[in-house]
């Protein structure tokens, strides 16, 4: 039988369901691991979207089925009910389930020291600047120079972000099955003395995304992975891109992309 991991956050409500799938799968003859590891052959996920995010992240993005139970708000990425405990046992025992698979995100950025950091991100990558104030940076596809943004920050977003965060800013929602890279800004100033895109900007797979801090605004800035903040001094550089790695979401045989869109939204 499988290795199976679950992935819970700490709310009184995931726990409990975290503990009832557990003893569930152990029925069956399941191996609930107490850490990720090497072995591990299936990851359940028990909390929200943003719990899933998290799990995918702590467990280093390995290319296996991640499954979610849904105890937060919208559970987008959530294919189960707490209350279909059993109905997920059986669909891991038996692998009647689809996979819906997600390219990722890879992030760079370099800083004027010559340091390079890199980040993998399901949904999106935002940079912003200092918080409250207006950041300009310049922002370029693959050679070709686009503009110099002036507003709150820019998103770029992979189709599985689409929903997400790019959907709040006015980005459009993109079918998962489309590979792309989409760039939203956030609050753009669009006046006589600054010119920015008000919408967002598809970009295909193979093409970097390119955002260079202004002059004066790279003495700090912040690049926001998949909800996770960090901070860096003097950025030169941030660089977005599709990554060649890919996750395994778990989807039921009857899943349509669509339907769930307009259940959670419209």
């Amino acid at each position: 039988m499988k290795n199976i991991f679950i992935y819970s956050n700490d709310s009184e409500a995931s726990l409990k369901v975290a503990g009832q799938l557990k003893d569930k799968l152990i029925a069956r003859g399941f191996s609930v691991q107490e850490k990720f590891g090497a072995d591990t052959e299936f990851v359940c996920v028990v909390g929200g979207d943003g719990t899933f995010m998290h799990g995918l992240q702590e467990c280093g993005f390995p290319s296996i089925p991640f499954v979610g139970v849904n105890t937060g708000h919208l559970g987008f990425f959530q294919e189960f009910q707490p209350e279909n405990l059993d109905e997920l046992v059986e669909v891991i025992r038996t692998g009647d389930f689809r996979v819906q698979r997600h390219k990722l995100l890879l992030a760079t950025v370099r800083t004027q020291c010559g340091m390079q950091h890199s980040f993998k991100a399901l949904t999106d990558v935002v940079y912003k600047g200092s918080i409250s104030k207006v950041t300009h940076l310049n922002l370029a596809i693959g050679e070709s120079f686009i503009e110099k943004f002036s507003g709150d920050g820019i998103l770029v977003a992979s189709s599985a972000g689409s929903t997400a965060y790019n959907y709040s800013l006015g980005g459009s929602i993109v079918d998962p099955r489309i590979d792309l890279l989409q760039v939203t800004p956030i609050a753009p100033m669009n006046t006589i003395v600054f010119r920015s895109f008000t919408s967002s900007i598809l970009v295909p797979p193979g093409q970097v995304v390119h955002i260079y801090p202004d002059k004066e605004f790279k003495k700090s800035g912040y690049l926001i992975v998949d909800g996770r903040e960090h901070f860096f001094e003097n950025c030169e550089e941030v660089a977005v891109e599709l990554s060649d790695d890919e996750i395994q979401l778990v989807r039921l045989a009857d899943y349509d992309f669509w339907a769930k869109v307009k259940s959670k939204f419209l």
